[in-house]
């Protein structure tokens, strides 16, 4: 039996991902960024098993059994297409043409409320498609894939993939490989940064993302106004002020991004309620 166990963070994003360009490809209708929390406290382990005994693919989410719903079911497919020869010592222990015979058990666990709001899909499917890529030692055709195949997983996921502060690329191409995302910088380029977190609740949302978000994509005129019209200067003038050490105005436009957030949920019908 071969295994490869790993953790990833949650992420707590700057300028929101909120609505679906493409449905089938996970891809958003912009552009957004979000900063990758320390996993001291908030974060994901994932283990995967893969051996030819198991008669079929099977995970566990917190303890429970639970289906592998059609995203892993679509992340598990692409990185299996990734799949390269496991190498131990010099020694190939699985061929890339024997993998096909290999089925998967997949324990995972978050650290943190799921469901409630703090991003743990992000740090579920970033940490699930890393597993799986170490474990079939996966190949990138093309920088950023992973990324994008955690993307297909949970849009947010793609951030997770990396620390510090990171931009989600909305992409352009049809297929959507290029929706992937960047780091723009480290998880050690601004030390001081803190994020302080408040769990009031950490029961599951009463409207899960998925379905408020498409909700509001159908409904909401201000989300295709903030799409089209918002996001793009104000993800360039959040990056700069990252990047410039300049917390007055990067906590300025956090929060204007956040309020409109919020200000979308309202404009939406029946209107979403996250406070």
């Amino acid at each position: 039996m071969l295994v490869e166990t790993f953790t990833s963070p949650t992420n707590i994003a700057v300028i929101k991902y909120w609505g679906k360009g493409d449905v089938a490809l996970n891809t958003p209708m912009n552009s957004s960024a979000s900063l990758t929390l320390d996993q001291a406290d908030l974060h994901t382990i994932t283990t995967i098993a893969a051996s030819k005994d198991f008669e079929e693919d099977k995970m566990w989410l917190n303890g429970n059994e639970i289906a592998i719903n059609s995203r892993a079911l679509t992340c598990i497919r692409e990185v299996r297409k990734l799949a390269q020869d496991r190498v131990i010592d010099g020694n190939v222990i699985v061929s890339r043409a024997d993998w096909p015979q290999y089925h998967i058990r997949i324990a995972s666990f978050n650290t943190f409320p799921t469901g409630a709001g703090l991003a743990s899909s992000a740090a579920g499917l970033a940490c699930f498609v890393t597993c799986l890529a170490k474990l079939y030692c996966a190949k990138e055709e093309y920088p950023g894939q992973l990324t994008a195949i955690a993307r297909q997983g949970s849009g947010s996921a793609s951030r997770s993939m990396f620390g510090g502060f990171v931009r989600w690329e909305k992409g352009e191409k049809a297929d959507g490989t290029d929706s992937i995302a960047v780091q723009i910088a480290d998880e050690n380029y601004w030390p001081e940064l803190r994020a302080v977190i408040l769990v009031v609740s950490d029961k599951e949302k009463d409207t899960s993302s998925t379905s408020g978000m498409e909700t509001s994509r159908l409904t909401s005129p201000l989300l295709q106004h903030r799409a089209t019209s918002v996001v793009q200067p104000r993800l360039a003038a959040l990056e700069e002020a990252f990047l410039a050490h300049d917390f007055a105005t990067f906590g300025q436009l956090t929060m204007q991004d956040s309020n409109q957030f919020h200000a979308v949920c309202l404009d939406t019908y029946p209107p979403i309620f996250y406070l």
